[in-house]
C-alpha cells in the first residue's frame, strides 16, 4: 500500500515532466495506483475510511458490562486480576491468549471512562537557585570488597539547573551523614544555592502531631543557617517533588552497573578502590555539564569561613553493665567510667565519647536501632571473677567476637561441662591480653585435631613465657680495670 510520503513525491516527479510510468518504475510501485492518487490529488491518508467493525468477534462482549462496573468501582483492578476473576468463576471458557485482548479492553475504558490521572508540571530550573539531597540504596549492583557484600547506600546531591552531581558513600539516614553529604557537596561544588530541597527524612524534619505537619528539627535548621540557605521539603508522600534528585539516582546507578560490567568485576579490594571508583563516575558525567555547570556556579553563593561540624553531640551517663544507650543502641565502654556522664560525638561512621576535653573512646557506629556492640575487652576482667554471669548475660553472643570462640565454646561445654564457662573466659581474657587472631589461630590448630582447647594449652602456644621468672646472676664489675683505662689515656 502507497503511503503519503510516496504519493507526494509521484507528484512532485510527474509536475516536473517525468511521465507517470518512469515514475512508477523508479519508486517500484504500480502505475495504475499512483494514477488514481495523481487523478483524485489527495493523498492515502485522505482517502483511506476509517474501520468502524471488528474483524473478529468480541470474546468479552457479554462479560464486559460487569467488567466495567467492577472497573468503575474499583478503578485500580488490572487486567490480569479480572482474567483471574473470569477464570476462576468460568472455568473452562477462557485461555490465556485472551488475556492481551481484556488488556486493550481495560486500557480503551481508563482512557474514555476512567477516573482523572494526575498531572505533571515540567518546572524552569534557575542557575544557582535550588540543590536537591537524598539517599539511594545500592543492594541491587552487588558491591563486593574483597569478597565480602558492601551493604551500603549513597548520598546524593544534585544542581537541577545543571544536573552537576555529588555521591559519597552513606550506612544510613542519620543527621550526621546528611549534614556531611551536603557539606562535602557543596564544598566541591565551590558554593552554595539559594534553597536545599530534601525529602521528609528524620534527620531533617521531626513530626509535628498537634499540627499533624512536619518542621525542620534544630540540628538541621542550624546547619541551613550556617549556610544561609533556606531548607525546603516536598509533601510528604510526593517524592516526584525531589524529583532531580530522585531521576538522577536512576541514571547514576544505570552508568555505575555498565561501567561495573567493562571492568567485568564488582569486586573491589579495599572500600578506598571503591570510593576512587564511584568519584571516577561522577567525574566523567560532571564533565558532560561544564558549560551549564559553570552558569550554576556564577549564582551560587558565597561558602562561610569554615565548616559546621558533622556530628550530633549526646549527653550519656554510664550504666552499671558498663554500657552506654546512644541513639537507641547500645555500646559497652572501659569500666572505669560506670556512674560518669560522658559526652558522645555520633558522627556518620564512629562515634567519640569525651570525658571533659579527652577523647576515652572510639567506637564503630551501629546503624539502625535496637542493636549492641559489646567489647569483651570492657568486661572480661570481670567476667573472669563472676563467670556465673556469662550463662544468662543479655548480650553474650557478643562475647564470641569471631566464629572458631563459639565452636571453641560449644567443645568444651561439650567434654568439659563443669568447666566449659571458666575456661573460655581465660582463653577470651588471653585474647584482650594478647593478640585475638593468634588465639583464634590456635583455638583453629585445637579444633581440626579434635583436641579440647583448655586455656593453659592455647596459652602454651601463644604466649610461652615460663611461668617463674628465671634468676639471673650479674657479676659486679672490677673498679681496677677502669682505672687502668684511665692511666693508659693520661
Amino acid at each position: 500500500m502507497l503511503n503519503d510520503d510516496e504519493v507526494r513525491e509521484s507528484w512532485r516527479l510527474v509536475d516536473g515532466g517525468l511521465p507517470l510510468v518512469h515514475v512508477a518504475r523508479r519508486l517500484g510501485r504500480s502505475e495504475r495506483a499512483l494514477r488514481r492518487y495523481a487523478q483524485a490529488r489527495k493523498l492515502p491518508s485522505q482517502v483511506r475510511k476509517e474501520r468502524i467493525h471488528r474483524t473478529r468477534k468480541d470474546p468479552f462482549e457479554a462479560v464486559w458490562p460487569e467488567l466495567a462496573v467492577m472497573l468503575k468501582d474499583a478503578p485500580g483492578l488490572e487486567a490480569k486480576t479480572l482474567f483471574w476473576y473470569l477464570t476462576e468463576n468460568q472455568p473452562g471458557e477462557w485461555q490465556e491468549g485472551q488475556l492481551r485482548t481484556l488488556q486493550r479492553r481495560v486500557r480503551d475504558w481508563r482512557a474514555l471512562h476512567g477516573p482523572e490521572r494526575e498531572v505533571f508540571f515540567k518546572q524552569v530550573h534557575h542557575p544557582g537557585r535550588a540543590g536537591q539531597s537524598d539517599f539511594t540504596r545500592m543492594k541491587k549492583l552487588g558491591i563486593t570488597i574483597a569478597g565480602e557484600p558492601f551493604e551500603h547506600m549513597l548520598y546524593h546531591f544534585v544542581l537541577p539547573y545543571s544536573n552537576w552531581e555529588y555521591a559519597e558513600i552513606a550506612f544510613s539516614e542519620t543527621f550526621a551523614a546528611l549534614s556531611q553529604g551536603i557539606q562535602n557537596a557543596i564544598w566541591a561544588a565551590g558554593g552554595v544555592p539559594e534553597q536545599q530541597r530534601t525529602d521528609n527524612l528524620s534527620a531533617a524534619t521531626h513530626d509535628l502531631k498537634k499540627e499533624k505537619g512536619r518542621a525542620f528539627n534544630k540540628s538541621y535548621q542550624r546547619l541551613m543557617d550556617h549556610y544561609g540557605t533556606k531548607p525546603t521539603t516536598n509533601t510528604p508522600g510526593r517524592g516526584h517533588e525531589n524529583g532531580d534528585v530522585e531521576k538522577s539516582h536512576d541514571l547514576f546507578k544505570r552508568e555505575l552497573n555498565q561501567r561495573l560490567l567493562l571492568r567485568g568485576s564488582r569486586d573491589f579490594a579495599t572500600r578506598s578502590e571503591y570510593e576512587d571508583f564511584l568519584r571516577m563516575v561522577s567525574s566523567k558525567r560532571n564533565a558532560l555539564r561544564s558549560e551549564r555547570f559553570a552558569e550554576d556556579r556564577a549564582h551560587l553563593k558565597p561558602l562561610p569561613v569554615r565548616r559546621i561540624e558533622d556530628f550530633e553531640e549526646k549527653d550519656a551517663k554510664v550504666r552499671g553493665s558498663s554500657t552506654i544507650n546512644v541513639l537507641g543502641n547500645v555500646y559497652s565502654v572501659p569500666s572505669r567510667l560506670i556512674g560518669h556522664t560522658v559526652k558522645v560525638r555520633a558522627y556518620a561512621e564512629h562515634l567519640e565519647l569525651r570525658y571533659g576535653t579527652k577523647v576515652v573512646e572510639r567506637l564503630d557506629r551501629l546503624q539502625g536501632a535496637k542493636r549492641a556492640r559489646i567489647n569483651y575487652r570492657h568486661l572480661i576482667g570481670w567476667l573472669v571473677r563472676k563467670p556465673g554471669a556469662f550463662a544468662d548475660f543479655h548480650y553474650r553472643d557478643e562475647l564470641y567476637p569471631q566464629p572458631v570462640f563459639r565452636r571453641a565454646y560449644d567443645l568444651l561445654v561439650e567434654r568439659l561441662p563443669a568447666g566449659a564457662t571458666l575456661e573460655y573466659l581465660r582463653i577470651l581474657k588471653l585474647a584482650a591480653e594478647t593478640m585475638e587472631c593468634e588465639v583464634a589461630f590456635a583455638l583453629e590448630l585445637f579444633l581440626e585435631e579434635g583436641e579440647l582447647p583448655t586455656s593453659d594449652a592455647v596459652k602454651a602456644i601463644v604466649d610461652p613465657r615460663p611461668e617463674q621468672r628465671p634468676e639471673v646472676h650479674v657479676d659486679e664489675p672490677d673498679p681496677s680495670v677502669y682505672d687502668a683505662l684511665l692511666q693508659e689515656a693520661a
